[in-house]
Formats: structure tokens, sequence, C-alpha cells
């Protein structure tokens, strides 16, 4: 085990041990005088002897251990495993571990806890770049890292930036990826007012692209006054009108709604762009209500003022905007190579470490309490 502190600033509080350090040199514990005949014939007014002196040295003893006990509780003081040093060579489930060399490395899984790689491989996961981070977290500086991985994996955003260098080894596994469901179509619900009803053909179109052939369109339209239809995920609002009540409680449920630009938005909070011209001027504008998504167009649904209507790809930009498809997940090995960077903290990921300050609790109780006792106790010495 290695000791360490968590936040070992918190040690500047030892400068409190000054406080009853200069108590006790100032303060002299309370004398009681005692007077006698013969004090007459004294002089009231003896010149004292300066010298340091500190009484009940215990006291001040056990008031110094306190604060120190309490200043290193504040440091968040854990024990740590100190590991094994040996070369640690890593391994995704689904590798036949038996075409890995053992060269005397500590091999691994790349699974919750990492289990040793001389027992049966664990189920594979997902998240495969947070553990190879929190692996790198773990392990002591000076040790050797070799990942083993697919030759393609999920991987969860940004290339991994480990705080060494590791040999990264990609090679074929035994698990064959699932395939991806694919995505269907948004069902298309519009609701228009009278004077918007030239607007509706664009999303007909839109629906019609997206049926197969000899399929009914999943497509909707109906003036707004009118309900929406049972099974609505996607709602194309084509009015300056507010929303009726029903569609706000439908989106706070999770509906998607696209507004027209003179539709007030029930969204308060901040917008973001989701879709933008050639120009990079922003066309479409998205914020939350609820746990649905509202969306709003900046122009007016008319092929001079918004020309991605008429566009050919306008059915495949709409279905982008209203159920957007989710990012590639699954990459080479090959290019997602660890980089080198900065090494965080030593125990950001220390897998169990033990926490000291629970048994630091019971002496800083025990300390105070004798505090208190010592202080307060009937026999306690009175110079005289």
């Amino acid at each position: 085990m290695i000791p360490a502190l968590l936040l070992p600033a918190a040690l500047a509080a030892l400068l409190a041990v000054a406080v009853p350090l200069a108590i006790h040199i100032a303060r002299r514990t309370e004398t009681r005088t005692i007077d006698f005949a013969a004090l007459r014939w004294l002089n009231p007014n003896p010149k004292p002897v300066q010298r340091l002196q500190l009484d009940e040295r215990l006291l001040l003893a056990v008031r110094i251990a306190l604060i120190v006990a309490i200043a290193v509780a504040l440091a968040r003081p854990v024990l740590r495993p100190s590991g094994d040093e040996r070369p640690v060579v890593a391994l995704a489930p689904g590798i036949d571990a038996a075409q890995v060399p053992d060269d005397a490395a500590r091999r691994v899984w790349l699974a919750p806890d990492f289990p040793s790689a001389d027992h049966a491989a664990p189920p594979a996961t997902a998240d495969l770049a947070s553990l190879i981070r929190q692996l790198d977290a773990e392990l002591p500086a000076a040790t050797p890292l070799t990942l083993v991985v697919p030759q393609t994996f999920e991987a969860d955003g940004g290339r991994l930036v480990l705080s060494r260098k590791v040999t990264w080894k990609a090679v074929p596994t035994t698990v064959t990826p699932s395939a991806k469901p694919e995505r269907a179509p948004p069902a298309l619900a519009v609701r228009y007012a009278a004077e918007r009803v030239e607007a509706v053909q664009y999303f007909r179109a839109a629906a019609s692209a997206y049926a197969e052939s000899e399929q009914t369109p999943a497509f909707d339209a109906a003036p707004v006054d009118q309900p929406l239809p049972g099974g609505a995920q996607t709602l194309i609002w084509l009015s300056g009108a507010p929303l009726s009540d029903a569609v706000l409680s439908w989106i706070e449920r999770g509906g998607v709604v696209l507004l027209a630009d003179d539709a007030p938005s029930p969204v308060e909070g901040s917008k973001t762009v989701v879709w933008r011209d050639a120009v990079a001027e922003p066309l479409a504008l998205e914020g939350r209500y609820g746990q649905g998504r509202v969306l709003q167009l900046t122009r007016p649904l008319a092929p001079k003022s918004l020309p991605a209507l008429v566009e050919p790809d306008f059915p495949d930009r709409l279905w982008t905007l209203l159920d957007p498809p989710p990012a590639p997940a699954r990459v080479a090995a090959q290019d997602y190579t660890p980089t080198l960077g900065e090494a965080g903290p030593a125990l950001a990921f220390n897998p169990h470490p033990i926490d000291l300050r629970p048994w630091l609790a019971v002496l800083i109780a025990a300390l105070f309490a004798g505090e208190r006792w010592l202080a307060t106790r009937r026999n306690r010495a009175v110079m005289a």
C-alpha cells in the first residue's frame, strides 16, 4: 500500500497549530493568591523574572495533535495499491488470448475491473475507449502498456490521448459485429393555415420520396385546428399562430416539431443552428422543450427565400433535420492509434483506494474528548 493525499493543499491548515501554542505561551494557568501576615513587609511590586514557561504540556500536546489530525483529514488521505510493475498487455474481449505471447507480462482483459486474461473472456463491451483511458490512468507511469484491439471497434468520439507511449496492435477478432438496424424514415404530419396550403406540397413530395414503390407515403396534412394522428412523432407547423396546448403537451412527451419562421416558439432557453446553406447562413434553429425538440426555420417557406425546398436533396436534409442519424461509432484501429498527451492525476481512476478519513474521524473524536477532559477536570493543576 502507498499512502497518498488527494488534496495536499489542505495541509496549509497545519498553520493553525500556532494558535494553541501562542495561547499557552501568552496565557498562564490561572493563579490563586494566598494572603498571610508576613507579606505586608515585602515589596508589593517586585520585578518579575522573564522566562518562557509552558504550563500543562500534556493538554498542549493533545490540542496540537487534534489540529494536526483535522488538517490531515482535510487533505483526504488514502492508501492505494502499489500495483504490479510488470509490463501490461490488455486484450479486447473477443480476441483469442492464445495468439498473444505471454513474454512474462501481465495480461488483462479490457473489461470492468480488468480481469486476468488467464480466465475466460468477458462479454464484449462498447466502452473500449473509456476502459483504455482508465487503464492508462491506473498504471504506474513507468509501466509499459500494450493494447491488443480488434481491427474495427466502437469509439466514443475523439482520438485517444494517453499519458504514455503504448504498443498498439490490431488483430482479427472472433466476435462478429452485429448489423445496425436500418433507420425508418419519419412519418410526416403537417398542420397548416389556409394561406400556407401551397407550402404543403414540398413536404408531400418528401414523404413520397421516403416511400418505396407502390407504397402509400406516411403523410398526414390537415388544418391547424385538427388533432394529430395517433403515434405521430414529427410535426410540420405551417402557421404563424401559437401552438395549441395539446401540441405543446405532445412535444413535452418527446415529439419533434418544425415551425414556420414566424410561428411563436415555446423554447425559452438557448438555441443552436442545425441547418445552414451553402454560404453558412443559418436555415434552422433547434431548442429543447420538455423531452422534445423544437426546430424553427429562419426563412419563409418559399423557393425564393429558401431554395433548398426545390433541391433534389431536400428530402434527405429534412430527414436529417427531423431525425439526426447517430454519429459513426465504429472506427478502424489503424486510424485510432493513441497519441501521447499530458498525464492526468495519479489517483484519478484509482480502482480501490482505501479512504483513511473514517479512522481519522475516530481519532479526532478521541482527541477532542481527551482535550475536554484535561481542560475541565477537577484536579487540574492550579499555580499558587
